[in-house]
């Protein structure tokens, strides 16, 4: 998830690195294969990578913050199960819980 959030903020190797790594499941050699250098250079890369993106959390804390929110969102959601029928309120508040997940 922190490659959601964060992956623009690395460079083009990097994120090219992780993606093949994390997303496609290559191997470290098919990697290093692909670029034409060595296992461990792919290996420092991602390990860097992953530093930048742990340290871009603990400063920005945007996942910590989108988890929470989205634990609101059930809780609302809850909420809006538990008054059904009451005038509508449950209508407006998953109106509320939508509006608040497209933005």
């Amino acid at each position: 998830m922190l490659f959601d959030f964060y992956g623009l903020l690395l460079t083009e190797k990097q994120r090219t690195f992780l993606k093949y790594y994390f997303h496609d499941d290559y191997s470290l050699g098919e990697i290093a294969e692909e670029f034409e250098i060595s296992r461990q250079a792919i290996y420092e890369h991602l390990k860097r990578a992953q530093s930048m993106l742990e340290s871009y959390e603990s400063k920005l804390h945007l996942l910590q913050k989108h988890e929470a929110g989205q634990a609101w969102l059930v809780r609302l959601d809850a909420c809006a199960d538990s008054v059904s029928g009451m005038n509508g309120l449950a209508d407006e508040l998953r109106r509320i819980a939508q509006g608040i997940r497209e933005t």
